[in-house]
């Protein structure tokens, strides 16, 4: 993948996923559906690490943007040009999560059955998502800087879009750079889900 033309690796190999349980035989589904997902937290990561590194507002809100559309996805609430550059940051087919009105699909719908996934990744049920959507963006409204209503939200990857949110409004890199901690800590989980 190409982020504003610096190269992230995107192997599996690329992150170290620590598994819940920590003996051997805990390991990453061979299957393509998690490697597809794997591989997107891969990019999270990624991602992440270059806005927690950022020297500039400009390159963490573009890294706080990537990191939206790479959850959202084309269907889902904020996804596109949110810093206003001209420029859609990670364009993907599809998000992490499914779109507002169902689609597309999410990845984390394909591995739904495991239920690390089911309750960390997509937190409960997506029969209305429309509704969960929106618990997300009434989360994000509601949160001030000595109120945090992040932890309302079931879904890991709902509370990264929020501190990508808060980044993309910061007026200053060392906010932004603190929310990207926020972010990665829920990316962490998202992908450990997987494993556990």
């Amino acid at each position: 993948m190409r982020f504003r033309g610096i190269v992230i690796p995107t192997a599996i190999a690329a992150l170290t996923l620590a598994a819940c349980g920590s003996d051997s035989e805990s390991s990453v589904p061979s299957t393509p559906e998690a490697e597809a997902f794997t591989d997107r937290l891969v990019e999270l990561d990624d991602i992440v690490e270059i806005w927690s590194d950022a020297d500039s507002i400009e390159t963490a809100q573009v890294a706080a943007e990537a990191a939206t559309n790479l959850i959202v996805g084309p269907g889902g609430p904020g996804y596109g040009d949110r810093n206003g550059d001209g420029t859609i940051e990670a364009e993907t087919a599809r998000g992490v999560l499914r779109g507002s009105d169902g689609t597309p699909d999410g990845l984390a719908d394909d591995l739904s059955a495991n239920e690390c996934i089911e309750r960390d990744v997509l937190g409960g049920s997506w029969d209305d998502p429309s509704a969960r959507w929106g618990e997300m963006t009434d989360a994000i409204d509601a949160w001030q800087p000595d109120a945090n209503t992040m932890p309302t939200l079931a879904s890991h990857p709902m509370r990264v879009v929020g501190w990508a949110t808060f980044a993309l409004d910061a007026d200053s890199v060392e906010d932004a750079r603190e929310y990207a901690g926020h972010a990665g800590i829920h990316v962490r989980i998202s992908a450990n889900a997987l494993t556990c």
